[in-house]
């Protein structure tokens, strides 16, 4: 069991270094932003990134888990055959979709309440959509065949040049959020690139009904429960700004931002968690050895919500070439992020217990236990921001993902 488990480490610190490297590169642009983009500037791209967290929902509608399970068990179909079903389904919905926002860009603009000229934005992010989109399967490939170290590489590339082209764009060309889209589009196009020989290593021209119907049984409670996840992690920025204005959402999302290092820790975990449990659910001793990953889990993190939590006001006063890591226009929003840590906690915890539902094919109860975690953030955010502000969203966070635990944990 012990072995196992020092895998199951093992796995995590190779994600975890990549993930760490990544979100921390990533994490770069955040001070940059708050000293190139005013906060009405900034309001505007998490606005826009927060629509785009909802589609990458309907994007994948599922089939990146169903992936993991069916090609973990092989139940229908060979290795290849459980690639390429669902690699081309996810190929052919995300060519339609995106050619409908490229094509009503105008249009959405004015539905998601920002200026015209922000149009070529969402077609930008139509295109992010797609190649994030067909690059989901062969990246849970080489997850589910334990190749870490590839994974990693590819995802570190792919915040390289997001980062770069953002520092270039943005100070050598000054296209401010333009060039944000622009990075992050070409980042997305280069994953896909990179990951053309795990496609044509494993894909045939072979689509299985049964495996298909197999696969959306199982992945299709994700669009629901994916969407009321993303509720929860997005859905307070539209509210705040409705309830207040684009600077206190520019504020709140910087040092809502800081909250990575909760974020990365979930995140790596995450990786290594779900192929870990899928290829050790037959072994007799399966739930101890799952309840000791939990107990590891949870008392590194509470470690960390401590570490963090009392340094995080020193953190953002070093100065790095001359600059605050957070510019002191943003500090009004700090009491927050021991708050958004406590919620990436909780987050943790429901990450640990999702092992039985897909064990067992329970999807069928997630859109429930995110629904109701869902309802709770969007009653929460309108009860507590008139009183509070920007506190009683990230109060509502919290809230919702400590519902969302409780609530899987006893269903399971």
């Amino acid at each position: 069991m012990f072995d196992q488990i020092k895998r199951l480490g093992k796995e995590t610190a190779i994600y975890g270094i990549s993930t760490i490297i990544g979100r921390f590169l990533n994490f770069i642009l955040v001070p940059f932003y708050t000293n190139v983009l005013r906060p009405d500037e900034y309001g505007v791209v998490t606005t826009i990134y927060a629509y785009i967290a909802f589609l990458n929902v309907i994007y994948s509608y599922g089939m990146e888990s169903a992936y993991l399970r069916y090609a973990s068990s092989l139940e229908i179909g060979n290795k290849k055959e459980n690639f390429s079903t669902p690699f081309i389904s996810i190929f052919f919905t995300s060519l339609i979709f995106s050619s409908i926002l490229h094509f009503f860009s105008s249009e959405i603009v004015k539905v998601i309440d920002i200026s015209e000229k922000f149009s070529i934005c969402v077609r930008y992010s139509a295109w992010i959509l797609f190649f994030d989109a067909i690059c989901l399967i062969p990246l849970a490939y080489l997850r589910l065949e334990g190749k870490a170290l590839a994974f990693s590489t590819i995802k570190v590339i792919n915040i390289l040049v997001n980062v770069a082209l953002n520092i270039f764009l943005l100070l050598k060309f000054k296209l401010g959020v333009y060039g944000i889209f622009i990075s992050g589009l070409v980042a997305s196009a280069v994953t896909f690139v990179l990951l053309i020989p795990v496609i044509l290593q494993n894909f045939s021209f072979s689509f299985l009904k049964d495996l298909y119907i197999g696969l959306l049984k199982f992945g299709l409670p994700y669009i629901p429960s994916g969407l009321s996840a993303m509720v929860i992690q997005v859905i307070d920025r539209p509210i705040l700004k409705s309830l207040t204005d684009e600077a206190t959402v520019g504020i709140y999302q910087a040092n809502y931002r800081l909250g990575i290092f909760m974020m990365l820790f979930v995140s790596m975990f995450d990786y290594a968690w779900r192929p870990f449990f899928l290829r050790n659910a037959s072994r007799e001793d399966a739930k101890v050895l799952f309840s000791k990953v939990m107990t590891y889990f949870v008392s590194f993190a509470s470690f960390l919500f401590l570490l963090v939590s009392f340094f995080i006001d020193d953190f953002v006063r070093i100065k790095i070439f001359g600059r605050y890591i957070i510019h002191p226009d943003y500090w009004d929003g700090l009491g927050i992020v021991p708050i958004v840590l406590l919620g990436y906690l909780f987050n943790g915890v429901y990450v640990n217990l999702i092992a039985g539902i897909y064990i067992e094919k329970k999807t069928k109860y997630l859109p429930y236990i995110t629904g109701i975690g869902a309802i709770a953030n969007i009653i929460g955010n309108y009860a507590l921001i008139p009183s509070i502000g920007m506190y009683g969203s990230a109060w509502a966070t919290f809230i919702s993902y400590f519902v969302m635990a409780v609530s899987l944990f006893v269903v399971v």
